[in-house]
C-alpha cells in the first residue's frame, strides 16, 4: 500500500511544485531576486496548478516566463481583466498559458496559475523581482525571503481568500545563493538561517557571495542583514535608459537614484522631546498565540508583544501623554482618553499589559484606527501611533489609505512581530505614517530595535526639506518619488529622478563633478528604472483610492505595461501558441498552498469545541465562525456539508472524520 505524505491533494495526489531556486543579486542598498519554480504534472490528465505566495511589500515585479521543453515563453503586462479573459480563452481552446496577478487589496500576496501542463509534462518558470532593502537598528540592510504567508484576516463581506501551509509540510526544496556588490567594503552578513562562509569575490571586499548551508530546510523565512563600511555615507546611482524605448519617457531617459542616510551630530541626539502623545495599538488576534519563529517554540507573539509594550511604557519621559488600544475582532482601551504619563498611569497600564492575552479573535485593524483618529488632538503633544501586528490583512491598501489621510496631525512607528508578517502592511504604516518600520522574529535583537523607534519619536527631526539639483547644463530632472516630509537619524530616504534634455544621454553624462562627497555608481540593468516606476505607480494607486472615482487606473496600466512592472490593476500573461498541440481532457485545480492535513485539523477541532466546550462557548465562539469561514474557503469534499449543517452534523460525522484523517497518515 502506498504511503501519501508531504502536500497532496484532495484526492491523495501529489501537487506538481518540485522545487524552487533563487538568485539574489544585491547592489549597495537595492535586490534583484530572480526565483525558478520547477514543476512536473505526475498525473494522468492534464492540471492547472494554483500557487498563492508572499513578496516585500514594495517589490517591483519585472519579468515572468516559463520553459516547456526547449521552448521559452517570455509573459507581457496587459491590463487585468484582459490577461484574466486570455488566460481562460486559452485553456478552454487546449493552449498552454501562465498568469501572474498582485493581489488588488495588498501588494505583497500574488497568485500565479499554470494552466494546461500536459501528463508528464515538466514547466520551469522565472519570476524576477527588484526590490529596496530596509535599514536596521544596527546600520544593517535587510533582505527577507518569505517562507510562511500567515492567512490574511478578511473583514466581514472581503471576497479575497488567501491560504496558508505549514511551512515543515512543504514537499519542494529550496536552493539560495547570493552575490553582493557595493562601492565600499562589506564587513559581514548576518542571517537566521545557517550559511555558509562568506566569499569575498576581490581584495577590497566590496563584492562577495553568500549561500546557505546545506541541508536547510524551507520552514521559515531566509533573512540576510548586510553590513557595510561607511553606511552612512550618500550614494547616488545613474542608469541608462532603454534603447529601444522612447525619449522623453521614463524608460527611455537616464534616471538617478540618490540614497540620503544622514548621522546627526551628537548634541542634536542628545536632545530628547519630554512631550508628546504616545498611542499603542495592539495585536491581540488568535494568532498571536502562535510560536515567534520555527526555532523559539516557546516564545509566542504576544509574549513578544507584552515585552516589546512594557519595554516602551518604562522607557516613556515624565510628562507626556499615552493610551493603549488592543484589538482582534473588536478594540479595548485602558483609559477612555490619553492620560499624562507618571507613576501611578505607568503602573496601572504595566499590570494591564502583562494580563493581555491572544483572545480577541480576528483582525479589524480600521475599527480602532478610526477611532483614535476621531479622538481630539492635545495642544503641543505632537501624537505618536506605535501599532504591534503578526500577520496582515485583506484590506491592505484600505488601511494604508486611512493613515496617509491622517498622516499630518501624527507619526506612525509599526512592528512586525514574528515570521510571516506582512511587509506591505508593516512598512506601509510607517511610509505613510511618516515614521519607521521594525521587523521583531526573536527576542535577541528586540531591544535596539523597540528602543531606536523611541528615539526616532523623541528626538527632533529635520522637517522643511527642500532638494536641490545641480546638473550640467540643458539638463533638467523631474522627481518622482513623494517629497521627504522629515528625516530622522538612522532612517534612510531615496529619491528617484528622471533626467531629461540636451545631452542627458548616459554615454555623456558626467555627473562625478555635481555628486562631491557622494559615492556614484552606474548600472546598466533598468534596475533603478523599474524602482522608480514602482514608486510612481504605488503614488498613483494611492492617489485613485482616495479620490474613489478610479481617475488614475489608466496611467497606472499606461506606466505598467511600459515599464514591464507590476501594478493592481495589470497582470503578467503568456501563452504558448507555437507548437500548436492542443491538451486533451478537463483540467483538474491544484491549489499548491493548501494542506489537506490542516483542514481535517480544524474540522476535528471544531468537532471537539462542539462537543466538549459548550460550557466555555463565549470563549471560542469568534475562533470558531472565523475557522468555519476559513474551511468554507478551502473547498474540499464535504467540508461545506460538515460546516454548515451545524453541531449534530459534526458530532455524526465525527467517526467519518476519524477515519479520514488516519487514511491521511497511516495510508
Amino acid at each position: 500500500m502506498m504511503n501519501c505524505c508531504g502536500l497532496i491533494t484532495v484526492q491523495k495526489e501529489p501537487v506538481p511544485l518540485q522545487s524552487i531556486e533563487v538568485e539574489l543579486e544585491v547592489k549597495d542598498h537595492v535586490a534583484t531576486v530572480v526565483s525558478t519554480l520547477k514543476y512536473q504534472n505526475k498525473e494522468d490528465k492534464p492540471v492547472e496548478a494554483v500557487f498563492v505566495f508572499p513578496l516585500p511589500g514594495d517589490a517591483a515585479v519585472c519579468h515572468f516566463s516559463a520553459v516547456i521543453g526547449q521552448k521559452e515563453i517570455v509573459a507581457e503586462v496587459k491590463e487585468k481583466q484582459e490577461a484574466r479573459e486570455e488566460y481562460d480563452d486559452s485553456l478552454s481552446s487546449g493552449q498552454q498559458a501562465f498568469l501572474l496577478e498582485e493581489s488588488e487589496q495588498s501588494p505583497d500576496i500574488f497568485s500565479m496559475k499554470v494552466g494546461g501542463l500536459a501528463p508528464g509534462e515538466s514547466a520551469s518558470i522565472r519570476l524576477e523581482y527588484v526590490t529596496e532593502l530596509a535599514v536596521q537598528a544596527d546600520d544593517g540592510l535587510r533582505f527577507c525571503l518569505p517562507a510562511v504567508l500567515n492567512p490574511r484576516y478578511q473583514p466581514q463581506g472581503a471576497s479575497v481568500q488567501v491560504f496558508s501551509v505549514p511551512a515543515s509540510l512543504v514537499p519542494y526544496t529550496l536552493c539560495f545563493c547570493g552575490r553582493l556588490f557595493s562601492p565600499r567594503p562589506i564587513c559581514k552578513v548576518e542571517s537566521s538561517c545557517s550559511l555558509e562562509p562568506l566569499q569575498y569575490l576581490n581584495t577590497d571586499q566590496t563584492q562577495a557571495t553568500v549561500k546557505l548551508a546545506a541541508g536547510h530546510k524551507f520552514d521559515r523565512d531566509v533573512e540576510l542583514v548586510i553590513y557595510y563600511k561607511d553606511a552612512h555615507q550618500p550614494t547616488a546611482v545613474v542608469e541608462a535608459g532603454q534603447t529601444s524605448a522612447e525619449t522623453g519617457t521614463l524608460m527611455g531617459d537616464p534616471v538617478v537614484m540618490v540614497s540620503l542616510y544622514p548621522e546627526f551630530p551628537q548634541s542634536v541626539m542628545s536632545s530628547v522631546a519630554s512631550c508628546g502623545e504616545f498611542v499603542f495599538l495592539m495585536d491581540r488576534s488568535g494568532s498571536m498565540g502562535s510560536s515567534m519563529n520555527s526555532k523559539e517554540r516557546h516564545q509566542t507573539c504576544i509574549m513578544s508583544d507584552r515585552d516589546t509594550l512594557l519595554l516602551l511604557l518604562k522607557s516613556l519621559p515624565m510628562g507626556c501623554y499615552f493610551n493603549i488600544y488592543s484589538f482582534g475582532y473588536n478594540y479595548e482601551h485602558i483609559f477612555p482618553q490619553s492620560v499624562e504619563y507618571n507613576q501611578k498611569t505607568m503602573e496601572e497600564a504595566l499590570k494591564k499589559v502583562e494580563e493581555m492575552e491572544a483572545n480577541l479573535g480576528g483582525t479589524e485593524i480600521l475599527k480602532p484606527l478610526k477611532h483614535i483618529y476621531s479622538q481630539r488632538c492635545i495642544p503641543n503633544q505632537p501624537q505618536q501611533l506605535f501599532v504591534f501586528i503578526d500577520g496582515g490583512v485583506v484590506n491592505t491598501k484600505k488601511v494604508l489609505c486611512l493613515v496617509k489621510k491622517n498622516s499630518s496631525c501624527h507619526s506612525c512607528f509599526s512592528f512586525g512581530i514574528g515570521e510571516g508578517a506582512s511587509s506591505a502592511l508593516i512598512n506601509g504604516l510607517a511610509k505613510e505614517g511618516g515614521g519607521h518600520a521594525q521587523f521583531i522574529t526573536g527576542t535577541d535583537r528586540m531591544q535596539p530595535k523597540v528602543i531606536q523607534s523611541l528615539r526616532f519619536a523623541l528626538q527632533p527631526a529635520v522637517e522643511d526639506i527642500s532638494v536641490t539639483w545641480g546638473l550640467p547644463k540643458g539638463v533638467s530632472v523631474t522627481v518622482l518619488s513623494p517629497p521627504i516630509t522629515s528625516i530622522f537619524q538612522g532612517q534612510r530616504s531615496l529619491i528617484y529622478g528622471q533626467l531629461t534634455g540636451q545631452g542627458a544621454a548616459i554615454d555623456r553624462l558626467d555627473c562625478t563633478p555635481y555628486f562631491k562627497g557622494v559615492l556614484l555608481s552606474r548600472v546598466c540593468r533598468l534596475t533603478v528604472h523599474r524602482l522608480a516606476a514602482c514608486t510612481l505607480i504605488r503614488s498613483l494607486e494611492m492617489e485613485d483610492r482616495e479620490q474613489q472615482h478610479g481617475g488614475m487606473k489608466e496611467k497606472v496600466v499606461q506606466l505598467s505595461v511600459q515599464s514591464g512592472v507590476s501594478s493592481s490593476f495589470t497582470a503578467f500573461i503568456a501563452v504558448n501558441k507555437a507548437d500548436g498541440k492542443v491538451i486533451q481532457g478537463p483540467l483538474v485545480r491544484r491549489n499548491i498552498q493548501l494542506s489537506e492535513y490542516e483542514v481535517w485539523a480544524t474540522i476535528l477541532a471544531l468537532i471537539w469545541l462542539h462537543g466538549f466546550k459548550m460550557d466555555a462557548k463565549e470563549e471560542w465562539e469568534l475562533l470558531a465562525m472565523k475557522a468555519a469561514s476559513w474551511l468554507r474557503a478551502q473547498n474540499a469534499p464535504c467540508v461545506p456539508e460538515c460546516v454548515d449543517a451545524g453541531n449534530a452534523l459534526l458530532v455524526f460525522t465525527f467517526w467519518i472524520v476519524i477515519i479520514k484523517v488516519c487514511n491521511l497518515f497511516l495510508f
